[in-house]
């Protein structure tokens, strides 16, 4: 039976699983973003492509490296979603 602490708690698994992934490919570039914001407050460089390119780059490497894995979380969790409602079923 579907009660409503079930679904919080399928929410809640859901949302956290997003942020994970998320901040999976959002911190990398985050912080090459802040390394090349303070070159260029230093240099007093301010080129569009000098901040832009790098973190392209980093945010590429980041899913190429983390792709793998990604996919298999997400892939856990739907396996996890379809045993739940199986067993809610009956």
């Amino acid at each position: 039976m579907l009660t409503p602490e079930v679904a919080v708690e399928l929410m809640s698994d859901a949302l956290h699983m997003v942020m994970v992934l998320v901040a999976v490919l959002i911190v990398p570039g985050l912080v090459v973003g802040l390394l090349v914001s303070l070159f260029q407050a230093a240099t007093q460089i301010n080129e569009q492509t000098l901040s832009f390119l790098p973190r392209l780059m980093v945010t590429l490497l980041a899913i190429t490296l983390a792709g793998r894995w990604a996919s298999g979380y997400v892939m856990d969790f739907c396996v996890a979603i379809f045993q739940r409602a199986a067993a809610l079923v009956g």
